[in-house]
C-alpha cells in the first residue's frame, strides 16, 4: 500500500512504485496535470487507485449536501464557492473547491468554462452560466469551504471548516483499508463510505 500526500512529480513516483511492487495507491495530491492524471489511469488498469481531493468525511458530506441543494431548488439559482487555506498551500483554487466546482457543473450540464476566479474591474453583470470560485491565502488555516447558493431575495450557506488535519485521518484510514481489498480501478472517498468501510 502507497500512501501519497506529496506533488505532482511526487505522484509519479508512487505511481511507479506502485507499478513495481504490486501496491494499491491512495492519493490525495492535488494540482495534477495531463501528464499525471494519464499516469494514474494507466496505474489503475492494473492496481486500486483511490484519489480524493480532501479525505475529510465532514468534506464528502458537503458535496452531498450541495448536491442535494441544488436538486430542490431551481437552476437560476447562483452559486459561488469561497476556500480558505494556509498561507503555504501551493494551488488555488483548492482541490476541494474544484470538486464542489464540478459537481455543480456536473448538476447544471456545464463545463469548467463556466468558473469564474475571483473578479476585478469592470466585469459586468453576472452570467446564467457562472460559477465563481475565489482562493484566500493566509495564516495557519487547515481548510475552510464555503458554498454560497443565491436566489431572488434568499440564499443558503452551506459550509465546512477543519480545524485540524487530523479531520482527515478517518477518512485516509477508512480508505486504506478499501483499497487493500479493491479490485483494479479509480475509485473515491464516496466509493468508501457507499461500500461502507468506514
Amino acid at each position: 500500500m502507497v500512501v501519497d500526500f506529496s506533488s505532482p512529480e511526487g505522484t509519479l513516483a508512487a505511481c511507479r512504485l506502485c507499478e513495481d511492487s504490486g501496491a494499491a495507491l491512495v492519493t490525495g495530491t492535488t494540482g495534477l496535470g495531463e501528464s499525471h492524471e494519464a499516469a494514474l489511469a494507466r496505474l489503475a488498469e492494473r492496481r486500486a487507485v483511490l484519489r480524493s481531493a480532501n479525505f475529510s468525511l465532514g468534506v464528502l458530506a458537503l458535496r452531498r449536501a450541495v448536491r442535494a441543494a441544488l436538486a430542490s431548488l431551481p437552476p437560476g439559482w447562483d452559486v459561488e464557492i469561497v476556500e480558505r487555506h494556509h498561507r503555504g498551500k501551493a494551488d488555488a483554487p483548492s482541490g476541494t473547491a474544484l470538486a464542489l466546482a464540478r459537481d455543480v457543473t456536473g448538476l447544471r450540464g456545464w463545463t469548467d468554462d463556466a468558473f469564474r476566479h475571483g473578479r476585478a474591474g469592470h466585469t459586468g453583470a453576472r452570467t446564467d452560466h457562472e460559477l465563481g470560485l475565489h482562493a484566500v491565502r493566509g495564516g495557519t488555516w487547515v481548510g475552510d469551504h464555503t458554498v454560497l447558493i443565491a436566489g431572488e431575495g434568499e440564499w443558503l450557506e452551506l459550509r465546512h471548516v477543519a480545524q485540524d488535519r487530523s479531520a482527515f485521518a478517518h477518512g485516509v484510514l477508512a480508505a486504506v483499508r478499501f483499497v487493500a481489498r479493491a479490485a483494479p480501478g479509480i475509485y473515491h472517498l464516496e466509493d468508501v463510505v457507499t461500500g461502507s468501510h468506514i
